[in-house]
C-alpha cells in the first residue's frame, strides 16, 4: 500500500476505507480474490469462483469494480470480464449492491460483500435486469469449461489467481443476510405457475397497472377536454363506467369538465354584464344630451 500514499490524500474517507479492505483481501481464497490496480486504487480487478451444484461450477470468471470517489456512501459498478452466460461482459451488472440501486446500498457493504452477492446471485434466472443472459444449461457449462484458459491483460491467467485449498473468513450475519436477499430477489424476477407457464412477478405486475392507470388518465383527460365543444359527453366504453338508469343515460363527467363549463358560464355573465353596461351608458348619455 506504499505506492499510494504519495498520490492519495490517505486521510480522505474513501481511500482509509479501501486501503484497509485491499490489506484484508491481499491473501486470496479458493472462491475469490480481489485487488486494486497499482495505478487506481478505486479500479479493483475480482476473480471468483463459480457456485457449486450450478452451471457454473469449476468456472472462474474475472472482472473489475469501479468504485465511486464517495465510497463507501456510494455503491460500486461490477463488470464481468469473462464470458458466462449469466452476464453480458464489458457491462454493468445491475444488482441490488451496485450503481444501478443506490438506494439498497449501505456504506458497511464492502468489495468482499459484493463478491459473495454476485456469486450468489449468478444461478438465479438471468432475465428482467440490465446485463442479464439466459444462456442453456448445456452452454454456461461450456464457458466454464473455456473460463479456465482466459487472460486479463492487466492480472494474466485468472484461473491460478484463486488459492485451492484457503479457506475464506465466515461469512457474518450480515453478509448472510444481503446474499439471502440478494438470491431471492434473483429467483423472484420469474415465477413458474402449475401449468408451466411463466408468470411475470407482482413488481412487474405493479409496473403494468401503473402505465395502465396512466393511459386511462391521460385517455379521460383528452375525452373530457373534446367533450366541451359537444352538446353532450360521450359514453364511457369500458367495464368501469357507470351504467345508466331507466330514466335516461347519465353520463360520467369528471372535475376536469365541470370545471371547464363553470369557467365558460364566468365568461358568458362577465360579457353579458359589459355589454349591459355599455347600453345604460349610451342610454344617460343620450339623456344628458337632451
Amino acid at each position: 500500500m506504499e505506492h499510494y500514499q504519495g498520490k492519495y490524500n490517505t486521510k480522505s474517507t474513501s481511500v482509509k476505507r479501501l486501503m484497509r479492505e485491499a490489506n484484508e483481501l491481499k491473501d486470496a481464497t479458493e472462491d475469490y480474490c480481489a485487488r486494486p490496480l497499482d495505478e487506481n486504487l478505486f479500479e479493483w480487478h475480482f476473480t471468483i469462483r463459480g457456485p457449486p451444484d450450478s452451471e457454473f461450477s469449476g468456472g472462474v470468471y474475472h472482472g473489475r469494480i469501479l468504485l465511486p470517489a464517495e465510497y463507501p456512501m456510494k455503491p460500486p459498478n461490477i463488470i464481468l470480464l469473462t464470458p458466462n452466460g449469466r452476464f453480458e461482459v464489458n457491462k454493468k451488472i445491475c444488482l441490488s449492491i451496485s450503481g444501478h440501486h443506490p438506494e439498497t446500498w449501505q456504506p458497511s457493504w464492502s468489495i468482499r460483500t459484493a463478491l459473495l452477492a454476485l456469486i450468489a446471485f449468478m444461478p438465479t434466472p438471468g432475465v428482467g435486469t440490465i446485463g442479464s443472459l439466459d444462456f442453456t444449461p448445456d452452454e454456461r457449462k461450456q464457458l466454464a469449461l473455456k473460463s479456465h484458459s482466459f487472460e486479463c491483460p492487466e492480472c494474466g491467467k485468472i484461473f491460478q489467481q484463486l488459492a485451492i485449498g484457503r479457506v475464506s473468513k465466515p461469512v457474518t450475519e450480515e453478509e448472510k443476510s444481503l446474499i439471502d436477499c440478494v438470491a431471492f430477489k434473483g429467483e423472484d424476477v420469474h415465477e413458474t405457475n402449475s401449468g408451466g407457464e411463466t408468470e411475470r412477478t407482482s413488481e412487474a405486475k405493479i409496473a403494468e397497472n401503473q402505465s395502465q392507470s396512466d393511459i386511462r388518465l391521460r385517455t379521460a383527460a383528452t375525452v373530457d377536454s373534446s367533450s366541451t365543444s359537444g352538446s353532450q359527453a360521450p359514453t364511457a366504453s369500458n367495464s368501469s363506467a357507470e351504467p345508466t338508469n331507466n330514466a335516461g343515460s347519465q353520463n360520467f363527467q369528471s372535475p376536469l369538465y365541470h370545471g371547464n363549463i363553470n369557467v365558460i358560464d364566468r365568461h358568458r355573465s362577465l360579457i353579458i354584464t359589459l355589454i349591459v353596461m355599455a347600453i345604460g351608458i349610451l342610454v344617460l348619455r343620450r339623456l344628458i344630451l337632451i
